[in-house]
């Protein structure tokens, strides 16, 4: 149990309220507010004055269960120190922002849909409402703006969190009673969490739904392209809710260094994280080549399913090449 959660629990068994305690300890109902939510914690003299009004210790309130028979550990090992303030700060821009990078990427699958959708209609034979070379015109122009929204979002989002960088890449440490915050937040997220994983999961396998109805019932080559359309749709939203989830989840983590965010895994970032950047340029660059050339943009699209699936090996092969290394270099 953090302090914050001894605050909440000690003022009600007290039967106080929050401005009755407020009143006691000479503060605004605000700041009970903000301790028992755990946005901040009382100094020294107020922690003192609660014991004495609560008649507890204050090695109670100010050990953590889960921390107090934690070992000492060299602070200079221990990387930046993060204080309550900032760790606050970076999971409520994370909060905020998370939906916009969620949208962002979702834009980037949803891109080809308008003009799979106009070239479907195109493909009527007895009463074309347009050519083919307008669908792909105005589907190419749509795209490309859907494309530039994307981008703008992405860079939007990530000059507003430059400032946090540091803890993805970076040894850190947790002052006092930041790790019991966060992890209560964990906590809190998490049933959304899984919420919104499972609705991702649903949505990916149902997507395959109108494509296997399309090979079964011999469908035309309109409504094909009208079914990979629905297919693009069900894909960006499961594909929100996995980055706009993932998002938020990956900011606790990143605090408490656990996951994908240990001092080992940022170790690895930081020897070969280029490769990641430099994958995924060549895979767009690839994309636009082969649907500029080939005018075949019903199809190149496949290139970004494929292009993930064959990332997690790339990844993979590198982080075994790296741990391979550090454990020789361990040795020697």
């Amino acid at each position: 149990m953090i302090l914050a959660d001894k605050i909440l629990e000690l003022r009600r068994s007290n039967n106080l309220s929050q401005e009755e305690l407020a009143e006691k300890l000479d503060v605004s109902r605000q700041s009970i507010s903000k301790w028992e939510s755990g946005t901040s914690i009382p100094d020294l003299n107020k922690i003192i004055k609660l014991s004495e009004i609560f008649g507890v210790s204050t090695d109670y309130l100010i050990k953590d269960d889960d921390e107090s028979a934690a070992p000492t550990v060299d602070k200079s090992s221990r990387g930046k120190s993060v204080s309550i303030e900032e760790a606050t700060s970076f999971m409520d821009a994370i909060y905020q922002t998370a939906g916009k990078i969620a949208l962002a990427v979702s834009l980037f699958i949803l891109s080809p849909t308008i003009m799979l959708t106009l070239l479907a209609f195109s493909q009527n034979k007895e009463n074309p409402p347009f050519s083919d070379n307008l669908a792909v015109g105005v589907g190419v122009t749509i795209l490309l703006i859907m494309i530039a929204i994307g981008v703008f979002l992405i860079i939007n989002t990530s000059g507003r969190l430059s400032r946090y960088e540091y803890l993805e890449k970076e040894a850190i440490s947790l002052e006092y009673g930041v790790s019991g915050i966060v992890e209560k937040r964990r906590n809190e997220f998490e049933p959304k969490h899984v919420k919104y994983t499972a609705i991702g999961v649903v949505l990916c396998i149902i997507s395959a739904v109108p494509l296997i109805l399309a090979s079964i019932f011999n469908s035309t080559e309109t409504m094909i392209l009208c079914f990979v359309s629905v297919l693009l749709i069900l894909i960006a939203i499961a594909v929100y809710m996995f980055v706009y989830a993932g998002k938020i989840k990956s900011s606790f983590d990143e605090l408490l260094q656990e996951g994908d965010y240990t001092k080992e895994n940022k170790e690895f970032e930081k020897k070969v994280g280029w490769i990641s950047s430099l994958y995924w340029c060549v895979i767009t660059g690839a994309y636009l080549l082969m649907s500029f050339i080939t005018n075949d943009w019903d199809r190149t699209w496949i290139i970004w399913p494929v292009a993930g699936v064959l990332f997690g090996g790339v990844f993979a092969i590198a982080k075994a090449a790296y741990s391979k290394k550090s454990s020789s270099n361990s040795a020697e």
